[in-house]
């Protein structure tokens, strides 16, 4: 038999080996809700020195690599592979990989194994060797894993009332956040393949390739016509892993929430709360009351009223969102005018405070964000209180890892801007994830 026929039938035998590999995650009750995903793109084998990889829509696998593979590793092989498309990993997080291409692996894979590992029924599949796995990573997101293998630190780290990233400790906190607070793990220490983070490593090879150029070629349009085609796909899973009583995991659940564009929220909030002064004027008669032979005034809405804008800048609040909101904040207020913008800073007590009136053109360049340290929201009511401000409506952007049951006196309208802690219930008014697609 001839070497290209040997190698052929190899080729064949691990293709065989794939397939059983989709059927076993496709009829078990607890990965049925995938076999959507794995029916979509191409999965082939290829005789090629790698592990395996995906671009996204399509999944690749090595021969080699799955000829040393057990049933059960490739089952897990598999399931690593559509877990990246199924979580959108390669359209969401290009910029993470731009920025730190082996951080964001990591990340990304140690979210997709959190999942696998978490299968109650240990019998249907398993990381191969490589596979990046840490206890500690149950039901992060991948921003989450990537904050804390870059900073050491995490939401879920940061008790209130705690300075974070240096710095001192300042106010007053009320317990642990809302969320599942651990210890502080310390700056992290970077060697060749991994991260030292409070004298635990944290591997950063993984197992497989992520390919985010395969996806290239593809337009904004193709890109979000493959977007709703994956989320068809988890819903029609769903309903199948519903009738099994399967639960989904969290990050697969967020997946189907209902998309809401916090701009418009936010623009139908400050639009909607804010009062103008009604003032009676001559210059114009009221029409409606002419015929009677009435001369009466008419009403103007001369001034709209005061927002306030309070803004979270515990660590975990960057630049990029601060910039966001202020661009926004900037286009409504040039379009709404209204009398007065009052910012605030804070972290575990308001540190700064900005007043804008009249022209709004260059606010953005004029906010100053003040703090870093923890996280209590109770001292922007406390403030409030204090300083005795009664103003039209609120906005407060936050990460939502806030102190459990927060002291909040404050009865004027508010939009809550979340950025990260989707489980964030707040004490008064509405909620608005602020978040990338």
């Amino acid at each position: 038999m001839s070497a290209v026929m040997a190698e052929k039938i190899n080729i064949d035998e691990q293709m065989l080996k794939l397939k059983k590999a989709h059927l076993r995650i496709m009829k078990h009750p607890e990965t049925c809700l995938y076999g959507g995903v794995v029916l979509m793109g191409k999965s082939e084998v290829e005789d090629k020195p790698y592990t395996a990889y995906t671009d996204g829509k399509n999944k690749r696998y090595s021969a080699q690599f799955l000829e040393g593979l057990a049933i059960d590793e490739v089952t897990g092989l598999v399931l690593h592979e559509n877990l990246h498309v199924l979580l959108k990993h390669l359209i969401r997080h290009k910029g993470l990989m731009q920025e730190d291409r082996q951080l964001a692996n990591a990340a990304m894979d140690y979210v997709v194994n959190d999942i696998i590992m978490s299968l109650v029924d240990k019998t249907l599949c398993s990381l191969p060797k490589g596979g990046l796995y840490n206890p500690k990573f149950h039901n992060w997101s991948v921003r989450e894993v990537w904050d804390f293998l870059k900073t050491g630190q995490h939401n879920k780290d940061k008790p209130s009332g705690q300075g974070g990233q240096g710095q001192p400790q300042q106010g007053q906190g009320q317990g642990q956040p809302q969320g599942q607070p651990t210890p502080a793990q310390g700056k992290p220490e970077r060697s060749e393949g991994k991260v030292t983070i409070g004298g635990e490593d944290y591997p950063l090879g993984g197992m497989d390739e992520h390919d985010e150029m395969g996806l290239g070629d593809l337009d904004e349009g193709d890109i979000k016509e493959l977007s709703e085609s994956i989320d068809e796909a988890i819903r029609q899973g769903g309903m199948l892993a519903g009738r099994y009583g399967v639960k989904m995991p969290r990050v697969v659940e967020e997946m189907l929430e209902p998309k809401v564009d916090w701009k418009r929220e936010t623009a139908e909030f400050l639009t909607s709360t804010t009062n103008g002064t009604d003032e009676y004027t001559f210059r114009r008669f009221n029409r409606r009351r002419i015929v009677d032979d009435l001369y009466m005034p008419t009403t103007e809405n001369e001034k709209l009223g005061e927002w306030v804008v309070s803004n979270d800048t515990s660590g975990s609040i960057n630049q990029e969102m601060i910039t966001q909101m202020a661009t926004e904040l900037q286009a409504l207020a040039d379009l709404c005018k209204p009398e007065r913008i009052r910012v605030l800073w804070w972290d575990t007590q308001v540190h700064g405070e900005q007043v804008f009136e009249g022209d709004y053109s260059n606010l953005h360049k004029m906010l100053k964000p003040m703090g870093g340290g923890g996280t209590r929201v109770g001292c922007v009511s406390e403030f409030i209180k204090q300083k005795g401000i009664k103003a039209d409506c609120m906005l407060v952007m936050t990460d939502g890892y806030v102190e459990p049951n927060p002291v909040w006196d404050i009865s004027m309208p508010t939009l809550w801007l979340v950025t990260q802690n989707n489980h964030f219930i707040p004490p008064s008014g509405r909620k608005v994830l602020m978040k990338e697609d």
